[in-house]
């Protein structure tokens, strides 16, 4: 574990002291206050005026419960949260989770993280994160539509789109977004369809939001691939999942002459050879809900294994999709032994403090969530300023948008972990790059 420096050590532990037992959220907040050393030598005035303890506390954290009724007619009972961290550049912004895992620890994880990779967009919004324990799985639609309706009976009094604009993440699609805009319109008596992101292309929603976080992360690995004079042609790629995220990040490498050989789900992960076969995956995965065994029964060539993990097949890049922690120590030296040249995460902190550890002293180049994994809040921000202006985008403009913003934010992590003593260190990159925006915002609007 990396030293802290001796002004930010009393941060990190009133941090674990408020906040027991949270151990995601103490991982988030000391994987950033860890790059902060060099801002903090070279600014003073950011650790004299508490900026940075101000920032780890959550500007409003919000617990209620969620009563509905299953289709038996039993009643159920979930628990919600919403926790709207940062509003210093915009209205909060950041997805809801659906998910038996979820507790206040993880949401307030995922809202720390948010408001960096937010600010890293350079597009006004703020960082949140909510959700519930609720599992979407295996519910009708209408056991679903009562949940969402109820969770949103408590929500919509604290949302707005000048206030806090949710999204979906992981349980959380189009179905569940319908249901949840619906019941706030119904109770507002407003169409404002600036206040929920990721809604359907039919009332409001945006061309590639859908892919924007798996072709975001791609965009960035071709990014870092062109700073060493590479590109994605004939490199072996394997990405973890084989939800929405790592589905479209498929397609991408794909289109940029990459070849995906493997992914993976929560019963086992699938090895292809000859190449992952989107269409049948898409089949298998979006429309069918099944699992990712049935796609070795039905492509001849491909294996599917349930034991070992996935960072066992070697590989050039490796994408980690799924969910926080996934890779650790043990997967990131396999990786290394194999050759492994690049670690870009798109999920929400997938990679562990030691898996992250191996990566630099194996010279692998890893690029951070909250940078690699930003197109998704990226596009969700252009659908907020299409709803403002009632207008509508191409595919292909937001894609460039898109590819631009993924760009600009690889360009300016490097000039910063130069700037800061770290070349080519993207997690210092990020943290200080996100840092400094959100830091200087709070400075300039007072103690509030």
């Amino acid at each position: 574990m990396a030293v802290l420096d001796d002004r930010l050590v009393s941060v990190f532990d009133e941090v674990v002291g408020r906040n027991q037992g949270e151990t995601e959220f103490h991982q988030a907040v000391r994987e950033v206050l860890e790059s902060l050393g060099p801002v903090v030598a070279k600014h003073p005035a950011y650790a004299d005026s508490e900026v940075i303890r101000r920032l780890c506390e959550p500007e409003r954290q919000i617990i209620f419960r969620v009563p509905w009724v299953d289709d038996s007619g039993r009643a159920q009972l979930n628990r919600g949260f919403r926790v709207e961290f940062n509003s210093a550049l915009g209205p909060f912004k950041g997805g809801l989770r659906f998910h038996p895992t979820v507790y206040l620890g993880i949401v307030k994880f995922l809202g720390f993280e948010q408001i960096f990779k937010n600010a890293l967009t350079a597009l006004p919004i703020g960082g949140a994160k909510g959700g519930s324990d609720f599992d979407p799985k295996g519910r009708s639609d209408a056991e679903v539509m009562r949940f969402c309706q109820s969770f949103m009976m408590e929500l919509y009094r604290h949302l707005g789109e000048y206030t806090d604009v949710p999204a979906g993440d992981i349980g959380v699609g189009g179905r569940e977004i319908g249901y949840l805009f619906g019941q706030y319109k119904r109770i507002t008596n407003r169409y404002e369809s600036g206040v929920f992101t990721g809604k359907g292309l039919t009332w409001g929603g945006s061309q590639v939001r859908t892919e924007a976080t798996g072709y975001g992360v791609v965009f960035f690995v071709d990014e870092m691939l062109r700073a060493q004079g590479g590109s994605f042609e004939g490199k072996k790629v394997v990405v973890s999942g084989s939800g929405n995220v790592a589905i479209y990040a498929i397609e991408k490498v794909r289109q940029l002459g990459g070849v995906v050989i493997a992914c993976s789900d929560s019963s086992g992960y699938v090895v292809d050879e000859d190449g992952i076969d989107l269409e049948l995956l898409k089949e298998i995965k979006t429309e069918q809900r099944g699992r990712i065994s049935e796609y070795a029964d039905r492509r001849n060539r491909a294996v599917f294994s349930a034991t070992g993990s996935i960072w066992d097949v070697p590989c050039d890049i490796a994408l980690p999709c799924a969910t926080q922690n996934e890779l650790d120590e043990s997967g990131a030296l396999t990786l290394a032994r194999n050759g492994c040249l690049i670690v870009a995460e798109g999920a929400n902190m997938p990679s562990t403090p030691a898996a992250i550890r191996v990566f630099a002293e194996s010279g692998m180049r890893f690029a951070p969530g909250k940078a690699a994994n930003a197109g998704g809040v990226a596009t969700s921000a252009l659908e907020m300023q299409q709803n403002a202006s009632r207008a509508s985008w191409t595919f292909e403009y937001t894609e460039r948008r898109l590819a631009e913003i993924m760009r600009s934010i690889h360009d300016r992590c490097l000039h910063t972990a130069d700037e800061y003593g770290n070349p080519g260190n993207y997690v210092a990159g990020a943290n200080i790059t996100g840092f400094t925006r959100v830091a200087d915002a709070m400075l300039a609007l007072g103690i509030v």
